[in-house]
């Protein structure tokens, strides 16, 4: 145990906040259009067996690796390899991937948090379809001062919660952040349903119709399971290196993966009685956040008030998840480079706001600016979320299957665990040595168009 590192003041702080790592727009965003894209329920169905058969036993290894080692990535896998360079390397991705994925993400929530603003003066309130919404979203996206103001903003936010440390910051932040979005979701979730005409919405959810299932659901389903739970970008490891050996991770990581689903299913629920109420398509695509739903709330009872809760939600979970991101490459520079947190904090999130600019100005001038064909924000998404990730989830399953190695692996596991079943270690062992490793190497080819 590093007696110098500091810990989660409880079970559930540790739970509200790795849970916050996982919720964010993935589950907010792009779950529901998928859900819209692919068939509804049969889409759903698919996605709980992928969170089974991948992200749970995921979930559990690399919170495990994180526990064991009490280190940020680098770290972690440096001392529980004995300084094997392949593996060092494994982490130096992890905390790369976390780096990068904040530089764009963070521009994506300084839109959330600007829309929150719009929302409040009105900006919405005379759209009348969602191409209106559609220009009006291209307006405020391509303007520099918009879009770099609220990408600034958001990254002070996030800043001053890393800034207050584990306990005082994250776990505080999250045990008030993760209820609201909860409760925030449910009222949503009730103005939604209770809306004349929503009761096709929710039998398009609740319905599966197995004819909608294809090979292309099937990957996508499969990517999602991994991408929502926030796995192999180091934010799971690195929480769980304040994480006290008198606590069980197989506990802690079932109820991560439940949160994390259960706001993604509400997010369904929420969005798609209240489209099928406006006589809507589904089947929108990635626009419909910022198209479709300011125009739904237009045609809602007190939809001026709802729109606001919306995007101050969507707001919540981007913070939650930006959070996460900023404290893997903190904590890193903190462990390795031992440079006092605040000040690890407030540099690394003003490098970070630098660094994003770019990914913010490729809606604001330098469309034309392209690297392989695609714009610079595309292009870090692409390398960041379709390379990247899924290479450290599968490096994660075989380091704890193989190299670490399942005799090793296990007697950590079972440490704050009463009363596992053997077979539920036994299948865990099994999934993590070669059902995740296969299952992400496909996710891993899909992404990248090789199938």
């Amino acid at each position: 145990m590093n007696a110098n590192r500091e810990q989660w003041g409880s079970k559930i702080g540790f739970i509200l906040a790795a849970a916050g790592s996982a919720v964010g727009l993935g589950n907010i965003w792009k779950f529901p259009y998928l859900v819209g894209e692919n068939g509804g329920a049969a889409f759903i169905f698919l996605y709980l067996i992928c969170v089974l058969l991948v992200g749970l036993p995921v979930v559990i290894a690399e919170i495990l690796i994180g526990r064991t080692g009490q280190k940020n990535p680098v770290g972690s896998f440096r001392d529980l390899s004995k300084g094997n360079p392949f593996w060092i390397g494994v982490g130096v991705l992890g905390v790369i991937t976390g780096f990068l994925i904040l530089s764009y993400y963070n521009v994506i929530a300084g839109w959330s948090l600007g829309y929150v603003i719009e929302s409040i003066k009105g900006s919405f309130q005379n759209l009348e379809n969602p191409l209106a919404a559609g220009e009006l979203f291209k307006t405020l996206s391509s303007m520099p001062q918009w879009t770099l103001l609220f990408h600034g903003l958001f990254m002070i936010l996030t800043i001053s919660i890393i800034y207050a440390g584990v306990t005082k910051g994250i776990e505080r932040a999250s045990k008030i952040m993760m209820p609201a979005l909860l409760f925030l979701v449910i009222v949503l979730v009730v103005r939604g349903v209770t809306l004349p005409g929503a009761r096709a919405g929710v039998h398009y959810l609740l319905k599966i119709d197995f004819s909608q299932i294809t090979g292309k659901t099937i990957f996508l389903a499969l990517g999602q399971a991994f991408f929502s739970l926030s796995l192999g970008m180091g934010a799971l490891l690195t929480y769980g290196s304040y994480m006290s050996k008198k606590e069980s991770i197989p506990d802690s990581a079932v109820n991560i993966v439940i949160l994390d689903t259960l706001i993604a299913i509400l997010a369904g629920f929420m969005i798609f009685p209240a489209l099928f109420a406006m006589g809507m398509n589904p089947a929108q695509g990635p626009s419909l956040i910022f198209n479709i739903l300011p125009v739904v709330f237009n045609s809602i009872p007190a939809g001026y008030f709802f729109r606001i809760i919306f995007f101050l939600l969507l707001t919540v979970a981007a913070l939650t998840s930006t959070i996460s991101l900023l404290e893997v490459i903190t904590t890193f520079t903190v462990d390795e480079f031992n440079i006092p947190r605040k000040k690890a904090a407030v540099l690394l999130g003003f490098t970070v706001f630098v660094i994003g600019i770019p990914n913010a100005m490729s809606f604001c001038g330098w469309q034309n600016v392209r690297i392989f064909g695609l714009t610079w924000f595309d292009f870090v998404d692409f390398i960041s979320a379709n390379i990247f990730l899924p290479l450290g989830g599968i490096f994660i399953a075989l380091f704890v299957g193989w190299f670490w190695g399942i005799k090793k692996a296990v007697p950590h596991l079972l440490e704050g665990t009463t009363n596992l079943p053997p077979f539920l270690v036994s299948t865990w062992t099994i999934i993590v040595r070669f059902v995740a490793p296969v299952l992400i190497l496909i996710i891993f080819l899909s992404s990248i168009g090789l199938i």
